[in-house]
């Protein structure tokens, strides 16, 4: 009994402690490994989406088809040989892009992956919401219907021998209502929206 003292560990017990620990640094390996799987799948998906996205705006838009009686005649005809391979979109040049088989006759339209898609087209049936009281607005000469659906715009000339229909969302602007009522004045002659 000398010099040395016995100290008695009365603490938690070696194997315990070690266990106790391992089983905290597991529990925090997984929930960093739940983390970086959980942003990868995020991250994965994000991309997924954009991709998607990009494919909606330049791929082959699919044209509801709509009952265009008019969509062979000679105006018609007149109308779609004159429109541009490239529509002016906000200061942008956008090309035609193709539409999905069986593709509507008398349609075209213009879009691509920054331009959500703008669609002429010709010979349409008159619209039920055209009546005595419209309010009618005209652009350069041609008068116009708007019939706004959702955050889009559809223009309709109605004062022509056919009827043109514009579509296009809501921030696309005027430049194309403006630049295809050039072209309707100067190849469809003007008559009574009410003959």
């Amino acid at each position: 009994m000398g010099g040395v003292v016995e100290h008695e560990d009365s603490g938690v017990p070696r194997p315990v402690l070690i266990i106790a620990i391992a089983l905290g640094v597991l529990l925090a390996v997984g929930v960093a490994g739940v983390g970086a799987y959980g942003w990868y799948g995020e991250h994965r998906l994000r991309q997924e989406i954009a991709a998607a996205e990009a494919a909606r705006r330049t791929g082959p838009l699919a044209a509801a088809p709509i009952p265009a009686p008019e969509a062979q005649s000679p105006e018609c005809s007149a109308v779609m040989s004159a429109l541009p391979a490239q529509l002016s979109i906000g200061g942008a040049q956008v090309p035609r892009r193709p539409l999905a088989q069986p593709a509507p006759a008398a349609t075209v339209a213009w879009g691509d992956a920054e331009h959500d898609p703008v669609t002429v087209r010709c010979g349409i049936g008159a619209p039920a919401e055209l009546t005595p009281t419209s309010q009618l607005m005209d652009v350069s000469g041609v008068s116009w219907l708007q019939i706004n659906q959702g955050g889009d715009s559809s223009w309709l000339a109605v004062d022509r021998p056919v009827y043109v229909a514009l579509s296009a969302p809501a921030a696309t602007g005027t430049g194309p209502l403006q630049d295809l009522s050039k072209l309707i004045g100067g190849k469809l002659p003007k008559q009574p929206v009410f003959p």
